[in-house]
């Protein structure tokens, strides 16, 4: 198998100062990434109301609010899973997360929420796959610390509802051992990208590992559902990832590899960042304590978090405030909100007041640490459910197709 060139727009996004990475989220300004011009550089879709319609029309469901917000704004190839759903055809969702701390943040929920809700409304079946090998090469943790982050990671995200006969949590370090046909899809990948290539991709010099380098084939391979034949009997599916749009370089590799495995190429919906909260310049981080709300914290600590560290948009005085009004635009909580609070007439009130003048910051704080407080006690009451046996039934290689 020869090694062709891969796309010209697979570089590493370095938009002036904006830099986009897997491993890096940096903009340029309090306002924070720049999506329009991350769509031209990375040469994704956007998504139109057009698409929206089409959706609506077909699922018989309205866009999550995700969608409508276009906080899930970029697309790659969405238009052919519309057209399966509407031919009957089958085919799979693949997420995953890598075990980096003991408990999710707020920002890692948007995904895991999107794709609950996708798994509802095209009641598909779903394959979650931890790379605690990732967190090793990248982090410094031991392979046993990373198993086991992996394993508690995994009962945060059985807390958000996914359904157990259609969902196959798996984590890298156990499955790929045991799993020949996922190893031999790792290999065939990883012989269609040659160094040059990957480091033009993912940024590797000669000082990264070996395991670096080698590691994106094995988020490849679960775009392909041949790597799970318990699950999918060698049946060549096509696949719908949902996922922030750091990753899409993962994907864009894989898009380019598919086609010379007579694979289907994967389909993505792309969407943004979760602000750290002291500012939309970069994404929430767990290696950043206080850059994020934790759903292991108390309802005070949320309080505290919100109140000493999110950005404010407001002015620096009541009387400039009331008369100017708050700026929506590099608002934290403002821009959480528009994460969270589900009712678009509530969140349009929300903003038409706060930008008048006549709902303080303090306020507006007020509001998100009452909806993260009751969206974290949710949380925490259906997390509390997840017992051993709960992990077990998730991660059991029962056929989910």
């Amino acid at each position: 198998m020869t090694t062709q060139p891969l796309e010209t727009n697979l570089e590493n996004c370095e938009i002036s100062e904006q830099v986009i990475t897997p491993w890096d989220v940096q903009g340029t300004d309090e306002k924070g990434i720049d999506y329009d011009k991350l769509i031209k550089k990375f040469g994704s879709q956007k998504i139109t109301p057009e698409m929206l319609e089409r959706f609506t029309k077909v699922t018989g469901h309205p866009p999550h609010h995700f969608l409508r917000r276009g906080i899930v704004f970029s697309h790659r190839d969405f238009d052919h899973i519309l057209t399966l759903k509407e031919q009957g055809k089958p085919f799979y969702l693949y997420t995953g997360r890598g075990p980096s701390s003991g408990s999710l943040h707020m920002g890692h929920c948007v995904p895991f929420m999107f794709t609950k809700w996708l798994q509802d409304v095209f009641d598909v079946p779903l394959v979650i796959q931890m790379t605690d090998d990732e967190k090793f090469l990248w982090k410094d943790l031991t392979l046993e610390q990373a198993h086991k982050l992996a394993h508690e990671n995994i009962k945060d995200i059985i807390a958000f509802g996914f359904d157990p006969e259609k969902t196959f949590i798996f984590c890298d370090l156990d499955y790929i051992p045991s799993c020949k046909e996922f190893y031999w899809n790792m290999n065939r990948i990883q012989k269609c990208v040659n160094f040059n290539q990957a480091q033009k991709i993912f940024g590797f010099d000669e000082t990264s590992y070996i395991g670096k380098v080698s590691f994106p084939a094995i988020q490849a391979a679960p775009s392909f559902s041949t790597s799970f034949p318990h699950l999918f009997g060698g049946k060549k599916l096509s696949c719908l990832i949902p996922c922030a749009i750091d990753q899409d370089p993962y994907f864009r590799m894989t898009r380019d590899v598919a086609p010379r495995l007579s694979l289907p190429k994967p389909t993505l919906l792309h969407s943004t960042f979760l602000p750290a909260l002291q500012g939309a310049q970069t994404k929430m981080s767990s290696s950043e304590a206080n850059s994020a709300v934790e759903v292991c914290d108390t309802p005070n600590q949320i309080k505290k978090k919100i109140n000493k560290y999110a950005f404010s948009g407001g002015k620096t005085s009541v009387e400039e405030h009331r008369e100017f009004g708050g700026d929506t635009s590099v608002d934290v909580s403002y821009k959480y909100l528009t994460f969270f609070e589900e009712d678009d007439d509530k969140l349009a009130k929300i903003k038409k007041d706060y930008e008048s003048g006549d709902m303080l910051t303090g306020e507006l704080k007020k509001i998100l640490i009452e909806k993260l407080q009751g969206i974290v006690k949710a949380f925490q009451e259906r997390r509390a459910q997840v017992t051993d046996e709960t992990v077990k039934k998730f991660m059991d290689r029962t056929p989910k197709c």
